[in-house]
């Protein structure tokens, strides 16, 4: 990770030369005649010429996939060939088949569609000759963020153009659905996978072994998104491990010399999808992907979207990184075709690896001014925003302070050098009308319009509707919550415990880390790296004067304090509701199928009856997040042997975290340091 010591304020990204537009070109030249350009990429030089047949024929002939087929059928009484087939049905339903055909049909109909949908493309172009060189030395493993259905897309689309071979793509089986847009996919690279796999242990066998030889031949860079899901926050997820440990056993085992990483960073000014998340977060069900439903959503051609930046991290040598990590000698120890669990430390090291690539992408992602002006509105009550409204010049002067700080902080942020501060700001709002409308000097919160109804909208009604709009503003700012964490962790560390001490305020640090480290991103084993960042931020801005034994607000560090504080307050609000809501319950035991409606009636009584003003606490995944971490400390556990899923509450634990997190009782220790248990 970049030292904080080396943060400087970097220029506008627009006028930095490696960010290039490739747009810029396509608007100039014929969309057919780019298509049909010479595409000649260098692949892996270690790679020997495979087709997609030869690929499956492979997975299919493997000795791991041989002997967990003899397994299964042993197990189940069923004949090895019955398996066998099952095993090749799950195969032809999930294999891609790439085309060259078909990709050049994609970057054709690409072309139309980003050309309509955003102003500009910034690629770093110093990223993609790193990576041209990177696909031709080892297997590489693209490892993009997931905010919307466009990031696989863009990302072929960019390599194409740049002659870099074409990723194959992990994408869920729901796509496949789609008539005639599911085989088009296929043939441009994507591989299906289902959502649920559970303990289907022939599909998980043929699933690794399929990622494994695409490895170990060097097929192609094989795309995935280590968050595992697309974020309906725009935040990033806390990584799944499942295909992690698949592209990495090859390296493992010793099967390939190295693998390289490479983390990409999209950013967007506006989703697609910003409303349809919103609604998500709020309990109404996701549309089912379907090629009626792609072609209806043709009219977000009419909207306007801005740009997007698509930054390709370095390189990274897996090699280099698990050096006197782990101890790769235990896979001697049996024939390498044979399934073999993990160790510990492998399993440490996974995790480790998976989540510093997360932080890697965030540290690439580029910031709006949209994004600033966000967090701030969210600052703002919301009868406020709903009634007299926020007058704008505040809401300028405030985001121009907010820039400042966003850039002594490290954050990467997209703000034109030659444009007017003014201009900037008052583009960003135009593009987000959908959310906020200025009028008269003054910027108000928009409500999407009532739906018809055979009887009068209820209060509840209206409560969400202002979620809606509060949770599109939420994700906006979620953004650049990476560049502000740590510090707002102090910050709120500094507030709650009245503490000076460097060591109070340590554990008080590791305590707010441990409870959110569902919400936001730590990478394990740098807690004290974490705390020493958050010192070095507040203290660069000014906000902090510290000492070997303290730390001590300066007299102009409370405009800082508060703004990181109200910052991660709608988490600490949130959390707090579904504290009380497990301890106000009669039971002991609840269900997962009760929880989230149940947690969002609590919320919208609390908010109707004005005890409560944070609209984030109906967002389901925060909800889910409260649950996870509470099952990770162990406080809620899953009851065994029940048909559907069910916990078991320790009220007393959990009283004891809400009286730790408003500040009634210092912090003691949860389960293990947060950097022992990541």
């Amino acid at each position: 990770m970049e030292d904080t010591s080396s943060h400087s304020e970097r220029a506008e990204l627009e006028e930095e030369p490696e960010f290039v537009d490739i747009l810029e070109e396509r608007r100039s030249s014929t969309d057919l005649g780019f298509a049909l350009r010479t595409f000649s990429p260098q692949p892996y030089r270690e790679a020997s010429p495979c087709s997609s047949s030869d690929l499956s024929r492979a997975v299919m002939e493997s000795q791991f996939l041989r002997y967990v087929v003899k397994e299964i059928a042993t197990e189940t009484g069923v004949t090895v060939k019955e398996v066998r087939e099952d095993a090749r049905t799950i195969l032809e339903e999930m294999s891609q088949n790439l085309q060259l055909g078909f990709i050049r049909l994609m970057a054709y109909t690409l072309s139309k569609v980003f050309k309509r949908l955003f102003s500009n493309i910034f690629v770093n172009i110093e990223g993609l000759n790193m990576l041209q060189q990177a696909v031709q030395e080892n297997p590489v493993i693209l490892m993009p963020n997931h905010r919307s259905y466009m990031d696989f897309l863009a990302i072929s689309y960019i390599l194409f153009s740049y002659d870099i071979p074409v990723p194959v793509i992990a994408a869920g089986i729901p796509l496949l659905g789609m008539k005639i847009v599911g085989e088009i996919l296929r043939r441009s690279g994507a591989f299906f996978i289902r959502r649920s796999i559970g303990s289907d242990k022939l599909y998980w066998a043929v699933l690794s072994e399929y990622i494994k030889t695409i490895v170990r031949k060097g097929f192609a860079p094989v795309e995935f998104y280590v968050e595992g899901l697309r974020s309906r926050t725009l935040k990033s997820l806390v990584p799944r491990l499942g295909m992690m440990h698949m592209v990495l056993e090859p390296f493992f085992k010793g099967e390939v010399f190295d693998i390289t990483l490479v983390p990409i960073s999209i950013s967007y000014d506006r989703v697609l999808e910003e409303s349809l998340l919103a609604h998500e977060l709020l309990g109404i069900p996701k549309p089912k992907e379907s090629t009626t439903g792609l072609l209806k959503a043709s009219k977000v051609l009419q909207e306007d979207y801005g740009s997007m930046h698509v930054t390709f991290g370095r390189p990274l040598s897996v090699r280099r990184l698990c050096h006197n990590k782990i101890n790769r000698c235990q896979y001697n120890l049996i024939p390498r075709d044979l399934p073999q669990k993990p160790s510990a430390d492998i399993q440490a090291c996974v995790s480790w690896l998976a989540h510093l690539m997360v932080r890697f992408q965030e540290g690439g992602s580029v910031i709006s001014p949209w994004s600033l002006m966000a967090s701030l509105l969210l600052q703002t009550p919301v009868t406020v925003l709903l009634g007299e409204g926020l007058l704008w010049h505040r809401l300028t002067e405030k985001t121009l302070w907010l820039r400042k700080l966003a850039l002594e902080f490290g954050g990467r942020l997209k703000w034109p050098a030659r444009a007017r501060h003014s201009d900037v700001m008052s583009s960003a709002a135009e593009r987000h009308r959908s959310v906020v409308r200025c009028q008269a000097g003054r910027v108000h919160l928009v409500q999407e319009d009532e739906p018809a109804r055979k009887h009068a909208a209820s209060r509840e009604d209206g409560v969400s509707r202002t979620a809606a709009a509060v949770l599109m503003l939420a994700s906006y700012r979620n953004q650049c919550m990476h560049v502000f964490v740590r510090p707002a962790i102090l910050a709120a560390a500094i507030r709650t415990s009245r503490a000076t001490r460097r060591e109070e305020l340590f554990n008080y640090f590791f305590f707010l880390q441990d409870i959110f480290s569902n919400e936001f991103i730590f990478v394990p084993g740098k807690s004290s790296q974490d705390f020493n960042e958050a010192c070095y931020l507040l203290k660069k801005c000014g906000a902090v004067h510290i000492t070997q034994q303290e730390v001590n607000v300066s007299d102009r560090g409370q405009e800082v304090l508060d703004f990181l504080q109200a910052l991660l307050q709608p988490f600490i609000n949130s959390y707090q509701v579904v504290f009380r809501y497990l301890c106000e319950d009669d039971h002991q035991v609840f269900s997962e199928r009760q929880f989230l409606p149940s947690v969002r009636k609590l919320a919208t009584k609390l908010i109707l009856s004005g005890e409560l003003d944070t609209f984030e606490t109906l967002s389901s995944d925060m909800q889910k997040n409260v649950l996870s971490a509470l099952r990770r400390l162990e406080i809620v556990r899953k009851t065994m042997g029940s048909e559907q899923s069910e916990y078991r509450v320790n009220k007393g634990a959990v009283r004891r975290i809400q009286d730790t997190l408003s500040g009634k009782i210092p912090p003691r220790k949860l389960q293990t340091p947060p950097d022992a248990k990541l």
